[in-house]
Order: C-alpha cells, then structure tokens, then sequence
C-alpha cells in the first residue's frame, strides 16, 4: 500500500474501456492535487494482488467436487483451505478477510461435507439483514443443485410465509435468519425446532463486526440462551464466524460466544488495482469553518463517473441523504443522453421485489448508477461495479473498506471517492490519511453483562427453559443468576419450585426486548390532525428532547407539533403543520461518581473511570429555522427529571491546572473545556467503533469535593443505562485520545470553533478553540515528558 501524488501505470488487464475510464478519473483527481488547497487529501494505489491457491481437501465428497468444477474452482484460496481445516478438526474460527475474498466458501463447504455425510445433521446460518440472507440462500442453492444433492435450505424472517413455516422447522437442514428473528421467533418456540436443535453442528455468524455495542451485547446474550437450548436437546454446536478487518476479531468472537476462537486471517484471494480517494469539499467561509455541501459534491462526482461509463455506486448515510441524492442523478441524467431510469435508489423500506430487480439489472449492466444505504454495503451479489463515491464517512473504517470494496469485484482496476462532511469524525479521517490506511485501529467492544439487558434475557431465558439453582448465566456466575431470579420472583415473573426457577407470567418477555436498544420503553407518536393514527415510535431517552410539548417533529420531511406528551402512558399527540423552523432541546445535565474504578495522572490534571449517576432534565427548547440555522425564538419546560446509572470515563482538571492559563478568565477556561468534550466525543467514537451518540457529553464540577474553587470533571459516559463497555477502553487509550484530538483541532481551517472540531465560535465563544488547543498542549506536553 502507499499514499501517492501521482499514479503508477496502469495495468494491462482488463477492459479498455475500463482502463480509460479510470485513466481519465485518475488524471482529473491529479490535476486537482496540484492546485493550492486542493481539495484532494489523498490517493492511495492497492496494487493487484494475485491469488494463493491450496488443494481442495480429501475429505470433499465427490458430488461437491464435481459442482465447484462445474464452477470453474479447481482449487481453494490459502485461507478458505485453512477454514476448512481448522473447522474439520472441530474448532471455533473467525474468518477476517477482505470483501469480495470468498467467505462464503469458508463456512459453506464444510458445512455441506458434513451434510453430505451425516443428513440428518442441521446447521444455522446468522445473518444482519433479511437481504443478506435471501442472496446467500440463492448461493447456498446454486451449489446445492449441481451437486444434485437434496440438502434444504430455507430463510426463516419475518417475512417467511405461515403456511411454509412447519415445513421449514421440520424438513430444513440450513436455515439462515437473522438475530431479530433468533431473539424473539425461534428460541421462545424451541419446542417446535425439537429436531433442529438435536442435530445442530454448525451456527453461522456472518458479518461479525455489525454486532459491537448494544447490538453486539444483545447478541452474546441470545447466543448464551442458544446454547442453554441446544444443552437441553443434547447437542453443541461448532460456531463459524467472519469478519470485516478490525483490530480484535477473535476477542469479539469470544465475547459473542464465550467459548475459544481461532482467528483465520491469510488473504488468499486475488483482486485487481484499486485506487482510494479522499475528498475534502472546499472551505467557502474559513472564519465559521463552512464547507461546499458534500452531498453536492458527491452528487457531480458521482456524475462524472457515470458520464465516463463506468457503473458506479453511491452510498449514503441515511435514507434522506439516498433520496436526495437520486433525485439530484436522475435530474441530471435525464438531461443528458441517459435516461433518468439508469438511475436507482437501494434502500430498507423498498419491497424485496424491487431490490432482487435492481440487484439483478446491476449485474446485468442494465442499470448505470445505484444510490444505496448500508443495505448494500454487506456481500450481496451486485457483480462488478467500476466505481464507488461515498458521500460522508460511514461511521467505521471497517466499513469505509467494505463499501470501497464493492467496486472492483472483478481483476479489474476500479476507484473508489470518499466525500467527507463537516461532521468531526468525517474531518479527522479526510485530514489523517495515514490512520486510516495504516493497520485497523479499530477495536469492537460489547457488554453482555449490562444489568438491564442480562434482566431482560433472564426473563427470556425462564420462559424458553427453566433456569436450575446453581445455573450460570452472564460471566458474574450462578451467584449474580440466582439473584436476578429473586428480584424478577419478587415482580411477579418467576417462582421457585423443584430446584428451579419458572415463568409464571402471562406475558411473552422476548416482544419487549429491543436488540437495539438497552429499554423496550418507547412512546408512541399518534397524529391527530385527522383521524387519529400512529406515524411513529421513539425511544425513550429521545422523547424527552423531541417530543416534549411544543416540539417540532419531523417525519418524512413533514412536520408535526407536538399538542401533549403523555409521559405516564409514552404517548406523544402531534397535529400536521407548515412551519420554517425547527426545536432543538435544552438540557441541562449533571453528572456525580459513584464508584472510581481507575485512576492515572495527566500532567496536573487526572484520568478516571467508573460508575457514575447521570441526571438530565429538559429545561427548555429553541426554534432554529431551516437552511439559516439562526435561532428565532426559544421556550421554557418543566420535564421530568431522567437518573441513570452508567460508567463513564473522565478527565479532572484541579484548580493548579487551570492556573497555568491566567490569561484566559473562567468563563473562556470553561469554554474552552466545553469545545474540549465535543471533540473528544468525536474523536473517542471513532476509537471504540461506535456511534458518537452513544457517548454522553458533560461538563460539571465534582460535587463530593466541596470546594469552592472551579475543579470540573469532563465526563465522556456510555449514553446507556448500566453502560455498554466504552469506558474502559477510554481509560486505556487516553495518550491516543488526547493526541488524535489534538490532531483534529490543528487540522481544522477554522479561526475560532465550528461544527468540524470544538463546535460553533456562537456557542464556546470567540476564544473557545484556542483554550480547547492549549489546555490539550498541556495535558500531551506532560504526557510526553
């Protein structure tokens, strides 16, 4: 790998057509470079790789020999080669390669070996999305058929037919589902898949990476009740999991299984020359940090490539950015010699029909251009596309790499353009190339021992089979088991007869449990301007600050008032309206530990983490109309008051630390440690692999102190209750936190803050990045030294 100004030759495979396409997008971009503040912050060249080969095992059954040749595979990868092996040898893998590197194989020969020699044996297949499993059941069935074997394989969702459902229970020796379906569709009714869990000697988990924070520790607590249901019918099944490039694949897997998991991480598969780059839109106003709009930009790019003839993808961030964006294409086209239909949208929410037709017309070349979510993201057959613009970053590396990776399918060269937005965390990887392309610095933690969620799968896991006194569930032991127990006996929901604990209630627990979310407590948004409807569902932390009375909802691009928030029955009653401006929620929150679990010092100021209690309450709001973003009105609330205990991680800066800064007064030191926390936020998001709204942002003085000088505590706190397994790895990484921040604040334009680092100049004041940038210097010069 290496970061160019200029390009190397290209190579003389592939289609001409292909070549000059690529050739002309390569020049332009290196034209670009070449201006002053060009806007180009990086090309960076993959060379084609070639392929390293293994013999296909001995133990591969005739007929699974004869349909891979039919295939044209004559021989394995190295890495699907060493999958297999270690699988045969009865071992739990996680596979990390690229996209596009024949995964698939990894998990699916070993699987149809051990059907082809034990038929009455069963295997499950997890993945994220319905449309991910429909695409590998059409794989897994193509290679079933020219076997010719009568191996059945079906999908298992919500969208499975009841009359098909019996049928697949009884008769189906792979189902492929997904964990929503797992949580609340199978286990509960395990009785049912009697014979399915007799016979099951290989659970799937694909894509492995998708499943960190809530998701990920809802996950590991669906796979503990998996493997309570499979004890009780005797069986244990061989766990094969694969993975996007991250930094710790195997200890993600062993906390998703809590059994040892050998990583298989050679890459065996050959690919062609790719090209990366990276987009900065230009600065139009350096004082406020504002930037061209990236979807714009994105959109002429995009552009420029389908006029080049080179079938190109876009991805976007969420479903308005998708449709704004095909609506911008099919504009364009339609003016030019294409017609509007070259262009698609792709996205959850479209029918399955439609997105087998897209899928099938990309691979066809029938379509030029597909504007996509992360629906696409994942390795649904699309074929071989020359072109991939992202418009802003996704969130991960890991996933900037499977989107990058959709292009060049083939042993062609392909390029792939990431657009970044104003957002920190797009700035920080469009300006830092090197941490980006350098060794994935990404670590996927979970949590599955967080207090609400192991309450919840208990509840699941009483009313599947009853939970044994002495049983363990959760890594706390029989011990923290058994007292779940008492406490959910006490509520009414289990009762302790025969040395077991059973479910009494009436209700089904596994319909109350979100996998992604940590509460099931949710309001509902009912419409009333007409006859009375229900238009929405919101979470309950994000009620408070968007459904409160007087709020401006908005959905699908109307807006709602919000007439009455019932918050004993979490009912919020909207009326239609036509309004230019929309509410932003004031809050006012504060922070007091409970229980410091570490501690270390920075310079003369200290790093901590431990448990802590958070309360928030909504104090008011502020109208900020659209487009100008100016506020134009504000209002005053009576919310009640939320208490949540998390873990958090923070930084405390002594009165003698903020004596080195005397000529910045108490409100610019404030402010400054104000930008400071919105930074961090941002930066310690990308270094856990997590959303940045999953990290809660405070700044209060430390109560039990009692001082009356100004000695405040910057909390960065796991936006969860119980807390979701961030802190921890902050504590661990604080010298990399503070020094990638700092990096962050010296890369951006801006004079004085904006939404790219510390936050607008108009909210940490005039001298808020300059006591942000100093009180950093302080805390990396001690840390050196």
């Amino acid at each position: 790998m290496n970061l160019s100004l200029g390009f190397p030759e290209l190579p003389e495979h592939g289609a001409k057509s292909e070549r000059a396409g690529l050739t002309a997008a390569l020049t332009r971009f290196q034209e670009w470079m070449a201006r002053p503040e060009s806007p180009i912050r990086a090309i960076q060249h993959q060379p084609a790789r070639e392929a390293q080969y293994a013999a296909l095992p001995e133990a591969l059954p005739a007929s699974l020999r004869q349909a891979l040749e039919k295939r044209g595979i004559r021989q394995l990868y190295a890495h699907q080669a060493e999958a297999f092996a270690r699988i045969a040898e009865g071992r739990n893998v996680v596979i990390v390669t690229p996209t596009a590197s024949g995964k698939t194989l990894c998990y699916n020969l070993p699987v149809l070996e051990r059907l082809t020699r034990e038929p009455e044996a069963r295997a499950m297949y997890l993945f994220p999305t319905k449309a991910l499993a429909e695409d590998q059941l059409h794989e897994f069935q193509g290679l079933v058929e020219s076997m010719g074997s009568d191996v059945r394989a079906f999908t298992y969702d919500g969208d499975t037919p009841q009359d098909a459902r019996k049928a697949i229970r009884e008769r189906a020796n792979v189902v492929l589902t997904n964990p929503d379906m797992l949580h609340s569709g199978i286990l509960p009714h395990h009785t049912r898949w009697a014979k399915c869990f007799e016979n099951l000697r290989y659970f799937v988990i694909d894509e492995l990476h998708y499943y960190r924070g809530v998701y990920g520790s809802h996950l590991a607590n669906v796979i503990r009740r998996l493997k309570r249901v499979c004890e009780f019918y005797g069986s244990s099944p061989q766990f094969i999991c694969s993975s996007a490039t991250i930094a710790n694949p195997r200890e993600l897997a062993q906390a998703l299984i809590e059994a040892p998991c050998e990583p298989v991480d050679i890459n065996g598969a050959p690919s062609g020359d790719k090209y990366i780059v990276f987009y900065n839109p230009p600065v139009v106003n350096r004082q406020l940090g504002i930037r061209r709009s990236y979807l714009h930009e994105a959109r002429r790019l995009a552009l420029e490539t389908i006029e080049r003839g080179q079938q190109t993808l876009v991805f976007a961030n969420s479903r308005l950015a998708t449709e704004v964006l095909v609506t911008y294409l099919k504009d364009a086209c339609a003016r030019k010699p294409l017609s509007a239909e070259a262009v698609r949208g792709y996205r959850g929410g479209y029918l399955p029909r439609e997105r087998r037709e897209i899928e099938r017309k990309l691979r066809e070349g029938g379509i030029r251009a597909v504007v996509a979510t992360n629906a696409l993201e994942l390795g649904i057959d699309i074929g071989s596309l020359d072109a991939v613009v992202m418009a802003g970053y996704p969130g991960t590396i890991a996933s900037t790499w499977q989107r990058a990776g959709r292009a060049g399918r083939r042993l062609g060269p392909s390029i792939a353009v990431l657009v970044a937005s104003s957002a920190p965390l797009d700035q920080y990887i469009v300006e830092h190339p090197d941490y980006f392309f350098g060794a994935s610095p990404e670590h996927a933690y979970i949590n599955a021992d967080n207090l609400e969620l192991l309450l919840s799968h208990i509840k699941c896991a009483a009313f599947e089979l009853p939970i044994r006194d002495g049983e363990r569930f959760g890594a706390h032991g029989p011990k923290k088991a058994a007292e779940l127990c008492r406490f959910l006996e006490e509520l009414g929901f289990l009762h302790p007869s025969a040395g077991a604990w059973h479910w009494t209630s009436d209700t089904y627990p596994a319909d109350a449990v979100s996998l992604r979310a940590v509460t099931s407590d949710n309001f509902v948004v009912i419409d009333i301007t007409g006859e009375h409807r229900v238009i929405g569902e919101v979470s309950f932390p994000a009620a408070l600050t968007t459904l409160h009375e007087k709020a401006i909802y908005l959905h699908e691009a109307r807006q709602y008032q919000v007439e009455r928030f019932d918050y004993d029955q979490r009912k919020a009653y909207v009326r239609s309206v036509d309004c230019d401006y929309f509410t932003d929620a004031i809050d006012y929150t504060q922070v007091k530990v409970l229980d410091e679990f570490e501690t270390s010092p920075v310079a003369a100021a200290a790093a901590a983490h431990g448990e802590v209690r958070v309360n928030r309450q909504v104090v008011g709001f502020k109208k900020v109309k659209f487009y100008t973003l100016e506020n134009v009105g504000a209002g005053h609330l009576s919310m009640p008051e939320q208490e949540m205990h998390t873990t958090a991680f923070w930084l405390h800066f002594p009165a003698s630390f903020l004596a080195l800064f005397p000529d910045l007064s108490p409100t610019e030191r404030q402010n400054g440690l104000t930008g400071l926390g919105n930074a961090l936020r941002a930066v310690g998001a990308l270094l856990v692999m997590c959303d940045p709204r999953d990290l809660g942002v405070a700044l209060t003085e430390d109560i039990a102190s009692g001082l009356k000088s100004f000695e405040p505590n910057l909390y960065l706190y796991d936006n969860y209750p119980g807390g979701i397994g961030q802190s921890a790895p902050l504590f661990r990484l604080t010298r990399d936190l503070l020094a990638r921040t700092a990096e962050l604040l010296a890369a951006c334009p801006c004079d004085s803050g904006c939404p790219s680092c510390v936050g607008p100049a108009g909210e940490i004041g005039a001298r808020g990045k300059e006591a942000a940038r100093r009180i950093l210097a302080e805390l990396l010069i001690a840390r050196e030294s």
